[in-house]
C-alpha cells in the first residue's frame, strides 16, 4: 500500500473512531448525564485535534499517558474527596430531584372506580396489546406496545368493538413481564383517572399520592399531610421531624471530616487502627529487609554450592499469586485444624489463637508479609551487591576483617542510600495493603468497645471499605473523607520519596 493510502486509510479510522466516540456522547446525554456528555465531547475534540493537526505531532506521544493519569488517577481523587463533603450513602443515593420524581411517582388505590379484569394478547413478534373490561360487559384495548422496559410510561385505551386481537398470552409470560405490565399507567377514554396492575389478572384505578405545592413542599393526597425537604438532612420530613426513604444527596461541609476526627464512636478505634497501620507498614518494611537483605548476602556467597537452586526456591514466594499465598497461610494458620498449630502442639505444648487474640493475629499478618515480601528486597540487594566493587572486600580481608565486618562497614552502607526510595514506596504500599487483611483475617478480632465495623487488625483503608460496604449505613460519604486522609498520607510520603531521591541523585553529581 502506498503512504497515500495508508494517510487516507488512517484517516478513515480516525473518522470511524470520531462518530462512535460521538455515538457514545448522545447516549450519555440522552440518560441525564450532562456533564460527563460535555467532558467527553471535550476529550473527543482535543483528542482529535491533536492525532489529525500536524502542529500537535510531538504531543501525540504524551497524550495518552496524560489522558490515563487524568482518568485513573486524578479524578478518580477528585471524586472521591468530592463525595467526602456530602451525606451520600445507601439511604441518601438519589439526587433531589430523582427524589422528588420518586414521591411523586407513587400512587394510591382509589376509592371509587370498580376494577377491571385484564388479559395480556399478542399482536405480533414483541408486540402486545393490553384489554380491559368491566363486569358490565364494556371492554377496553391498547395499541400495539412493546414491553422492553420498566420505565414508568402512560397509556391511552380506546373502545374494544369487537376487533379481532391476537392469542390470549398464558399466566406464565404474564409473570415474565410482571415489571413491564406494573409500570404502565392505563387511562380510558373520557377519564381523569389512572388504572394501574394490581394482580395478574386485575387493574385497578390509581391516584397520584403527592402533589407538588408552589413552595416545593408535597401535598399527600391520602391523609392531607405536608412533606418538606430538609436540605441539612438530604429527606423529606414531616411536620413531626419523621423521614422518608429515599433521601437524597446534600453538601454536609466539613462535617465528615469533623466526625471522623472528632466523634468518639469514630475517633477512639480511628487512633488505634492509625497507629497500627503505620506500625504494620514499618514493621513489614523492616522484616523484609532484613530478611531479604541477609539471604541476598548469603546467595553471594561464591564457597555455597546450589547457590541457583536455593536462590529459585527462594525466589518461588513472589512468582506465586499474592491471594493463593494468603489462603494457604489462612489454612495453615487455622487455630484448630492448621499445620502450623498441630507442629507447634507437639514441639512445646503450644495452640496460640491466632485469629481471636489480637496480639497474635498481628504477628500472623506481619509473619505472612514478611514471606509475601522478601523476595523482591532480595532480588533488589542480589543487583545492588553485585554493583560493590569486589576491590573493597578484598582490602578488608587483607586487614582481617570478618563477614559481619563486612556486612555492616561495606555492604549494607552502600546498598542502604539506593533502597531508601524504594523502602519509603513498600511503606506506602503496605499502607494501603488491603488484600491482605481482608483476606487473611478481614480486620478481625473486633474491637469490643466500639459503635462501628472496627478490627483490631484493620488498617485505614480495610476500615474505609467496612465502613463503606459493610456498615448497615454504608456511609459512602464518611470513607470517601477517610480516603481523603489516606490519600494525603500517601501523597506525603510520595513528596518526601522524590526529595530522597534528588537529594541522592545530587550526592552522586
Amino acid at each position: 500500500m502506498s503512504r497515500f493510502d495508508f494517510r487516507w486509510a488512517l484517516r478513515g479510522f480516525g473518522a470511524i473512531v470520531v462518530l462512535l466516540g460521538l455515538w457514545l456522547i448522545a447516549g450519555v446525554y440522552q440518560a441525564g448525564n450532562t456533564v460527563f456528555a460535555v467532558t467527553g465531547l471535550l476529550l473527543l475534540g482535543v483528542s482529535s485535534w491533536i492525532f489529525l493537526s500536524p502542529k500537535t505531532y510531538a504531543y501525540r506521544y504524551l497524550f495518552p499517558g496524560v489522558l490515563a493519569i487524568a482518568v485513573f488517577i486524578i479524578f478518580p481523587a477528585v471524586y472521591s474527596t468530592g463525595i467526602g463533603f456530602t451525606n451520600y450513602s445507601s439511604t441518601n443515593l438519589l439526587s433531589f430531584e430523582r427524589a422528588t420524581q420518586y414521591f411523586l411517582n407513587e400512587t394510591f388505590e382509589a376509592d371509587d372506580g370498580e376494577p377491571l379484569a385484564f388479559s395480556l394478547h399478542q399482536e405480533q413478534a414483541n408486540q402486545y396489546r393490553i384489554l380491559l373490561s368491566s363486569e358490565a360487559g364494556q371492554s377496553w384495548i391498547s395499541e400495539p406496545i412493546q414491553l422492553n422496559n420498566t420505565a414508568p410510561r402512560g397509556l391511552q385505551l380506546k373502545e374494544h368493538q369487537d376487533q379481532t386481537v391476537g392469542e390470549k398470552e398464558p399466566l406464565k409470560t404474564i409473570i415474565s413481564l410482571q415489571k413491564q405490565l406494573k409500570s404502565l399507567s392505563v387511562t380510558l377514554p373520557g377519564q381523569q383517572q389512572s388504572w394501574r396492575m394490581s394482580s395478574f389478572s386485575t387493574f385497578t384505578p390509581t391516584q397520584q399520592l403527592y402533589q407538588q405545592q408552589a413552595d416545593g413542599s408535597l401535598l399527600n393526597k391520602r391523609d392531607q399531610t405536608v412533606i418538606k425537604p430538609n436540605f441539612n438532612t438530604g429527606f423529606y420530613e414531616t411536620a413531626a421531624g419523621e423521614r422518608l426513604s429515599p433521601g437524597f444527596t446534600v453538601n454536609v461541609g466539613l462535617a465528615n471530616f469533623e466526625r471522623i476526627f472528632t466523634n468518639d464512636d469514630f475517633q477512639g478505634p480511628l487512633f488505634k487502627i492509625f497507629v497500627w497501620t503505620i506500625i504494620f507498614a514499618l514493621l513489614t518494611v523492616v522484616f523484609t529487609f532484613i530478611v531479604g537483605m541477609t539471604l541476598a548476602v548469603l546467595l553471594n556467597w561464591e564457597a555455597l554450592r546450589f547457590r541457583a537452586m536455593y536462590r529459585t526456591l527462594l525466589f518461588l514466594p513472589y512468582a506465586v499469586p499474592g491471594f493463593i499465598s494468603i489462603l494457604i497461610f489462612r489454612g495453615l494458620f487455622n487455630e484448630n485444624f492448621g499445620e502450623i498449630n498441630m507442629l507447634l502442639n507437639n514441639l512445646f505444648g503450644l495452640k496460640p489463637a491466632w485469629f481471636s487474640d489480637p496480639l497474635n493475629a498481628k504477628a500472623m499478618i506481619l509473619i505472612v508479609n514478611t514471606w509475601l515480601g522478601y523476595p523482591y528486597i532480595m532480588l533488589l540487594c542480589t543487583g545492588l551487591i553485585k554493583s560493590i566493587p569486589s576491590d573493597l572486600y578484598e582490602a578488608s580481608a587483607m586487614n582481617g576483617a570478618g563477614p559481619l565486618t563486612n556486612l555492616f562497614k561495606i555492604t549494607l552502607p552502600l546498598i542502604i542510600k539506593p533502597m531508601m526510595p524504594l523502602l519509603i514506596a513498600s511503606f506506602a504500599f503496605n499502607f494501603n495493603n488491603f488484600v491482605l487483611i481482608s483476606l487473611l483475617t478481614d480486620g478481625r478480632p473486633d474491637f469490643i468497645d466500639s459503635k462501628v465495623p472496627a478490627g483490631t487488625t484493620d488498617i485505614l483503608v480495610s476500615y474505609t471499605y467496612r465502613i463503606a460496604f459493610q456498615d448497615s449505613g454504608q456511609n459512602f460519604g464518611l470513607a470517601a473523607a477517610i480516603s481523603t486522609v489516606i490519600f494525603a498520607l500517601v501523597a506525603v510520603l510520595s513528596i518526601i520519596n522524590l526529595k530522597l531521591t534528588k537529594v541522592n541523585h545530587e550526592e552522586k553529581r
